[in-house]
């Protein structure tokens, strides 16, 4: 990953999905997270003295039902990312972007004004739409080939970035006339982009767009496999991009307490309806996951949208994550079942023992 905005950390970490009610969890358990706007201020001021490295939000436009019917409650993800950059210093807030519902010209445009407010720290996730109730809610049909789409918007906006003049653009989603955008970004050539896809399609796709692929594994091997093949795709594009790994985190002073607690709100207190209806439109409409995941690992969609689980110890998490750094991963996005009540323990266990071993200087 060799993107400018980066810094010194050999292993990034970020937080992710904070924007959303229940956060990743599809859980009944009365301290699932809120996302209140003033806890996650407090959050994101927390990641950010830390020295963690980014804030990821996702973005969703209704939820998953069930009696929870998780993450209908979310926010926007570029005014979000624009109000936390008027509150932290240093860490870089992603704005989690669908593709067929915000037009590229706005996007470029938002995306260059959160990093003139940020000073730099702007950051851009590309979806390219799988949620068909979601394309409903816009008036807008599937895609079939949504990746062609993105390529295209991707396109344009790259180039308003680089700050071309005034220029025409005709192609299969888009036909614009004399286009041009300014101010231009801090960043060059373009605020750090990421991606999540696991579809050949997918990672052909971010091989040529992301500067990193986030990717969802069923264990580190498999994980080493989705390295290789995202390095050798990038390589064929003359590029190259890091896999960052998504995992949710469970951090308890011994390992029968967190292990505990993992049963407790991912299993006893699931939301049933909400995690059916989270893993039967992944399954049908994503394909984020390897088939294997959905029938294996249900308590991964309930802990954590079927994120790779760190359960443990800090110095258990800590060894982990030392594990997905030796296999390749450039770092990793972490989620709780409250950020606030949990990520103090992580940050104050956790990242002391990653900075001995050499994987973060803060």
């Amino acid at each position: 990953m060799n993107h400018p905005s980066w810094n010194a950390n050999r292993f990034k970490i970020g937080v992710f999905s904070a924007n959303a009610d229940g956060g990743l969890t599809l859980t009944r358990v009365p301290e699932r997270w809120a996302a209140q706007w003033d806890a996650i201020a407090r959050v994101a001021c927390m990641a950010d003295r830390a020295g963690l490295d980014f804030f990821l939000p996702i973005a969703r436009w209704r939820g998953f039902g069930g009696e929870m019917n998780s993450r209908e409650l979310s926010y926007e993800t570029l005014t979000f990312a624009a109000g936390l950059a008027a509150i932290t210093e240093r860490i870089t807030l992603f704005s989690t972007v669908h593709v067929p519902m915000v037009h590229p010209v706005f996007a470029a445009k938002a995306l260059a004004t959160i990093d003139h407010q940020s000073h730099g720290r702007a950051g851009l996730n590309i979806v390219c739409g799988w949620n068909p109730e979601e394309f409903g809610m816009f008036g807008l049909p599937p895609i079939e080939d949504r990746y062609a789409q993105g390529r295209e918007w991707f396109e344009i906006v790259s180039r308003i970035h680089a700050g071309e003049a005034a220029f025409d653009y005709s192609g299969q989603f888009y036909e614009l006339r004399n286009v041009t955008g300014k101010p231009l970004p801090v960043q060059r050539p373009r605020p750090l982009t990421v991606n999540a896809a696991f579809s050949p399609p997918g990672r052909d796709f971010a091989a040529n767009a992301a500067d990193a692929l986030l990717t969802s594994f069923v264990d580190i091997p498999k994980g080493r496999e989705q390295i290789a093949d995202i390095r050798g795709r990038a390589a064929r594009a003359g590029r190259e991009v890091g896999v960052l790994a998504t995992c949710h985190v469970v951090c308890r002073p011994t390992q029968a307490q967190a292990e505990a607690y993992y049963e407790h709100y991912a299993v006893a207190m699931e939301d049933t309806a909400g995690v059916d209806h989270h893993i039967g439109a992944k399954a049908k409409y994503s394909g984020s996951h390897e088939a294997e995941a959905y029938q294996l690992h249900r308590k991964r969609f309930a802990g954590g949208a079927g994120t790779y689980p760190l359960v443990g110890t800090a110095r258990r998490i800590a060894e982990e994550m030392i594990r997905l750094a030796e296999a390749g991963f450039a770092g990793t996005t972490i989620s709780f079942v409250n950020y606030e009540s949990e990520l103090p323990a992580f940050l104050d266990g956790v990242l002391p023992i990653l900075k001995e071993a050499g994987w973060r200087a803060a």
